[in-house]
């Protein structure tokens, strides 16, 4: 295959698995209130302790991304990460009412509990997810004169992801199947993403 058609088709996927993930990652954070709220209640403090925990998360994700992607400049970094994130998904909906119970009793449901069950549900997940941003950055850079442009395009197709993701996560998703269904549903669209970055992983431009 001609090398302008693997580093158009590799450009795609990475700008199509941005929007995605983006959406899946802020859509879980909506569905992370409806896990947490049988327990520890829908009040601002819930919100405070999902909101912190997103942005501790993907901090986590940011920094492992960079590093990881100088060592690894690989598509396949983003593939493995989102895979594991859509294996953790897929736990979700089974273990979350024993973890969110367990928490409760042990911790009650004061600030503390609500950060523990805010961690426990959505730490493992968004910090992978938040590798997506650095790493798809540094493969697309060809020249220090596109670092603006490309970190730029990429940060905002993520950012239309996550805006998209919360407005339909919360008033079409949710209403319509359910946060089990709809958790089922996150995963199925991160395994695609993974296998869409695995594929493109291993052109050889």
């Amino acid at each position: 295959m001609d090398r302008a058609v693997i580093g158009s088709l590799t450009r795609a996927v990475i700008y199509i698995s941005a929007f995605l993930i983006g959406a899946v990652l802020m859509g879980f954070e909506m569905l992370g209130s409806r896990y947490l709220y049988p327990y520890f209640g829908g009040g601002i403090g819930t919100w405070a302790g999902l909101i912190s925990m997103v942005l501790v998360a993907l901090t986590i994700g940011y920094f492992a991304g960079g590093n990881i992607v100088d060592r690894y400049p690989s598509a396949l970094v983003i593939a493995v990460a989102t895979g594991i994130a859509a294996l953790y998904l897929a736990v979700v909906p089974a273990t979350a009412d024993g973890l969110m119970m367990s928490i409760l009793n042990s911790m009650g449901d004061g600030p503390y509990a609500i950060l523990a069950a805010a961690a426990a549900l959505i730490l493992v997940p968004v910090s992978l997810l938040g590798m997506l941003s650095p790493v798809c950055v540094r493969l697309l850079i060809r020249s220090t004169e596109q670092t603006g442009r490309t970190s730029g395009l990429i940060y905002g197709i993520s950012t239309i992801g996550n805006v998209f993701g919360t407005l339909f996560t919360t008033f079409t998703l949710i209403p319509w199947i359910g946060s089990r269904a709809i958790t089922y549903v996150f995963c199925g669209v991160l395994i695609v993403c993974a296998l869409s970055l695995f594929a493109v992983s291993r052109q050889r431009p």
